[in-house]
């Protein structure tokens, strides 16, 4: 009887000092609300000793995954742990170092640092967020506000995983991201746990100069859908004097890659007598100008005004002679 009566007391004790916490120092209901996980370094804690107002207080795990206690000699392992089970570590804590006889102890998260998530690149809003709770690669996207209209094909996943010696190392993973969005495979949205860098590149962009209606820098979507038709179709075609052979000028990869010149029949390429060729990301297009053409159409616009200028004048020296 006697100790029923004490474990009903214990429960009813626990209660009060949860409530205490909920509603003091963790600043309202909130601290209380976070979805319970382990405790990572640099969480904030915030814990309650019925009966012992001294050791009640808000508390941030040290880098190393401690917490330390006033009158307790040791720090405290933390990093690991569900807040009930730290509970009863501390109430060990507490008996051992004979501070109290039968503490009753109450955690809670009140802010969770542990977990970061960054995301970065050509998303609308960059931003680096906390892994509370069931945390997909949707949500990370979904908090950024979203892709940037100039994002490219793919989200990079970045994870850090103990290596061979155990060393951390980062394994990028990448998301394609119609199979992510359009397709939406659930295998590819990504569950995330804290510690993940999101990075979304932007698409690259091939440049068209020279004789068309509409130079300027398109994004690629698709590099294996990106060729010399393509980029002629989105800068509106070709203007008059555009010449038969193209050049694409192309860097090779690498820091100080050389430049290339790659000669193309656009010409042929458009009344199909030859294959359309495939453009790379950066690559530039250019249409030059045939100028004999235009020298020869200028010289015949000339002679034309000139014959129309002086038709009369010429009609009227042969009357005279």
């Amino acid at each position: 009887m006697f100790f029923r009566m004490r474990t009903v007391l214990c429960l009813g004790l626990a209660a009060l000092a949860r409530g205490a916490v909920d509603g003091g120092e963790s600043g309202g209901p909130a601290g209380g609300n976070l979805p319970v996980q382990k405790i990572g370094p640099h969480d904030l804690l915030s814990l309650a000793v019925y009966g012992a107002p001294e050791l009640s207080r808000t508390i941030r795990v040290s880098g190393e995954g401690l917490v330390r206690l006033p009158m307790v000699r040791e720090p405290i392992r933390a990093d690991g742990l569900l807040p009930e089970a730290l509970e009863e570590t501390i109430a060990q804590a507490l008996r051992t170092e004979q501070i109290l006889v039968d503490p009753v102890v109450t955690v809670n998260i009140v802010e969770y640092a542990s977990r970061p998530i960054s995301v970065a690149g050509a998303v609308r809003k960059p931003l680096t967020f906390q892994a509370i709770g069931a945390t997909t690669l949707l949500d990370a996207v979904t908090r950024a506000e979203g892709l940037a209209p100039d994002a490219g094909s793919e989200i990079l996943v970045s994870r850090k995983q103990p290596g061979p010696d155990g060393t951390p190392i980062s394994l990028v993973q990448r998301i394609p991201v119609k199979g992510l969005i359009d397709a939406a495979d659930p295998e590819l949205n990504l569950r995330l746990v804290g510690g993940e860098e999101i990075r979304v590149p932007e698409a690259g962009k091939v440049f068209v100069v020279g004789n068309v209606r509409k130079p300027g820098a398109y994004p690629v979507d698709d590099a294996s859908d990106t060729t010399v038709l393509k980029m002629l179709a989105l800068s509106e075609g070709l203007i008059p004097f555009a010449g038969k052979q193209a050049y694409i000028f192309r860097r090779e990869s690498g820091a100080g890659g050389a430049k290339n010149e790659i000669p193309i029949e656009l010409r042929a390429i458009m009344e199909r007598k030859s294959p359309d060729v495939p453009l790379q990301p950066n690559d530039v297009l250019y249409i030059p100008d045939n100028r004999n053409k235009r020298i020869t159409l200028g010289a015949i616009e000339r002679i034309l005004t000139f014959g129309s200028a002086t038709a009369s004048g010429a009609i009227i020296y042969g009357a005279v002679r």
